[in-house]
Order: C-alpha cells, then sequence, then structure tokens
C-alpha cells in the first residue's frame, strides 16, 4: 500500500464535533501541564517521527534563544514554566544555563528525575501555581513555556506572571488561528482517533500576543512557524524522510511561513 493510500485508510469519517461534545472531553485549563509532563503524552513523540518533530522542536527554540551562556546577551538562568515534560531542559543544560522547571504538582517532576540526579547543582523543580511563581520580580534571564499557551483560558494572566519573573526575555509557542487550526471543529474527531489523546486546544493570533506583550514591556517580538504541515498527518505518514520532505518544500513556497503552527515567540525587553 502506497503512502497516500495508508493515510487515507487511517483516517476515519470526518464529522464536525458539537459544542456539546467538546464539553464533554475532559480538558484541564488549570493544571494543564499535569497532562503535558505524563507518560502518556510523551509517547505521543516516540519514534523516528516523534525524534524529527522534537529535534525541529529543539532547534528552533535554540535558534532563537541566541548565543549561548556566556556569550552576548545573557542566558544564564532559565525557568520552564510548565515543563516538566523536559522537551526543552537537555538543550539549555547544554548551553549552559541554570534551569528551574516549574510543574503544578510534584508528579510533574517525575519525567526529569534521572536529569535531575545527574545535574543536581544546575537542574531544580519546584511544584506551584502557574498564576503565583514562587520567585521575585526578574528573577531568570529567559522564561520559556513550551505546550502550555494552548490548554489555558486565563492566559493574559499567564503571559503578565512569566513577564513579571522574566529579565530579559519570554519565549512561548501557541497554535496560530489560521491554516489547518481555523478547521479544529472539523477536524477534531479525525486528530483524536489518529492520536488517541488529543486535547481540545486554544488557538491566538498574532496581533492579540504581540499586543499584551508590548504591554507588558517587551520591545522585541519575534515569531518563527514550526510546520507546514500539521503534525498528525507526520505522525501518521510514520516516514521521517517525507516529513523533512515536505517541511522543506513547505518552507520554499512559502506555506510554512503563511499557515504554519504551532508558532514560536520570544519576547524581549
Amino acid at each position: 500500500m502506497n503512502t497516500t493510500a495508508a493515510l487515507w485508510w487511517r483516517v476515519p469519517k470526518i464529522g464536525v464535533i458539537t459544542s456539546r461534545e467538546m464539553a464533554d472531553i475532559e480538558h484541564d485549563t488549570l493544571t494543564p501541564d499535569v497532562e503535558t509532563s505524563s507518560d502518556g503524552y510523551a509517547r505521543r513523540f516516540d519514534g523516528t517521527v516523534g525524534r524529527f518533530l522534537l529535534d525541529s522542536q529543539e532547534q528552533a527554540v535554540d535558534r532563537l534563544l541566541g548565543p549561548p551562556a556566556g556569550q552576548g546577551q545573557a542566558l544564564r538562568t532559565v525557568l520552564e514554566v510548565g515543563g516538566g515534560h523536559g522537551q526543552l531542559t537537555p538543550m539549555l543544560l547544554r548551553r549552559g544555563c541554570r534551569v528551574w522547571v516549574q510543574g503544578s504538582q510534584a508528579a510533574c517532576a517525575d519525567r526529569l528525575q534521572p536529569l535531575m540526579r545527574d545535574e543536581a547543582d544546575r537542574l531544580q523543580f519546584v511544584a506551584s501555581n502557574l498564576w503565583s511563581l514562587p520567585f521575585r520580580d526578574g528573577a531568570f534571564d529567559t522564561v520559556i513555556a513550551i505546550r502550555l499557551m494552548a490548554h489555558v483560558e486565563r492566559w493574559r494572566e499567564l503571559l503578565a506572571e512569566m513577564a513579571r519573573v522574566a529579565r530579559h526575555r519570554l519565549l512561548i509557542d501557541y497554535p496560530p488561528r489560521s491554516g489547518a487550526n481555523v478547521l479544529e471543529p472539523l477536524l477534531f474527531r479525525v486528530k483524536r482517533r489518529l492520536e488517541g489523546n488529543t486535547r481540545p486546544y486554544f488557538c491566538y493570533t498574532e496581533a492579540e500576543l504581540k499586543g499584551a506583550l508590548h504591554g507588558l514591556g517587551f520591545e522585541r517580538i519575534e515569531v518563527e512557524r514550526q510546520f507546514g504541515v500539521p503534525m498528525v498527518v507526520h505522525r501518521t505518514l510514520r516516514r521521517p524522510a517525507a516529513s523533512r520532505a515536505l517541511e522543506r518544500l513547505s518552507r520554499s513556497i512559502g506555506v510554512t511561513r503563511r499557515f504554519g503552527g504551532p508558532a514560536l515567540l520570544v519576547a524581549e525587553r
């Protein structure tokens, strides 16, 4: 069976998910990082395709952060808000940073335990409320929140609290309100059938996020779209070489720049 046929064979019947059905799906918007820090969530990135997705994300974040610690603008201390998934922690440690990871519950540190033992002098975990971080103003050079904005309703409060403890820089990712995301009510059932544990998510416009961040004292803002092809398609294809080719094509013809997602946003004071 060729790749196209294999993809079609795995796609269930498309139907618009109703607001009542969406309400019946559990969606924790107060402690969403508990799910993101779980083994079940990590399995979404198993295998070679998962590695491709994570490597692409890491490379983009690394590029947006600029020079490592000790070179150029300060990047010595980093707070990962809702970072128990550990997707970026090893890279941040390789860059020479001291890293604090915040999680909504102590269990959010479970997947970080081996790394915390190996890097006890440079990696710490703290459990706290997302909207009341237990740190002084400007405590960290950089604050990062990945896999978080998509699942919070009180996003302006969250941005304000992260901005409070960020001395120089704030980096987040988010689903843009464009591209395939505008079809979420139509495609959600398909994604849930293919991925198994898909959650509802909130989308944002670049303009509303930039407006909020300018109001919080950030002057320079850069946005980079990650994937021109929806991640669910890459997971369904299960062919990293094909995914790389599709992403190169998407970038070359401008699809990623206009419609890609998730988007990474870095804001500097």
